[in-house]
């Protein structure tokens, strides 16, 4: 996805537990920033990822999350899915590469994502 997207990791995580995560897992250094619990907004009990404070055109940004508090700032931009824990036979985000491969060239995510949404 780092070919086809500026990819940021935003997490609602302490950095001193995400950062070695993330360093195993981004070993080909796909993430080009960082955002952890400090560049999030304290709102209602919750750690709220404002995509507005990325400096980025909303239009073209995503968030995939597995939290929809995370994102109620801007849910038209958000892409859903499942909290993992174990299941080393999951294939979530393998099957979201289709969507996302569409996603890198809409001139408006909210169009896109609607469509999508829409039964």
């Amino acid at each position: 996805m780092g070919e086809l997207f500026e990819c940021v990791l935003f997490t609602a995580s302490l950095a001193k537990y995400a950062d070695p995560v993330t360093d195993l897992l981004d070993r080909c250094g796909v993430f080009r920033a960082r955002l952890f619990r400090e560049s999030c907004v304290f709102h209602q009990g919750c750690y709220v990822k404002d995509l507005s404070r990325l400096g980025r055109d909303l239009r073209k940004t995503l968030i995939l999350d597995n939290s929809p508090a995370s994102y109620i700032f801007h849910p038209e931009n958000a892409v859903p899915v499942q909290s993992w824990f174990d299941d080393m036979a999951d294939t979530e985000l393998l099957n979201l590469i289709p969507i996302f491969e569409e996603l890198s060239g809409a001139e408006d995510v909210y169009t896109s994502l609607g469509q999508l949404r829409a039964p």
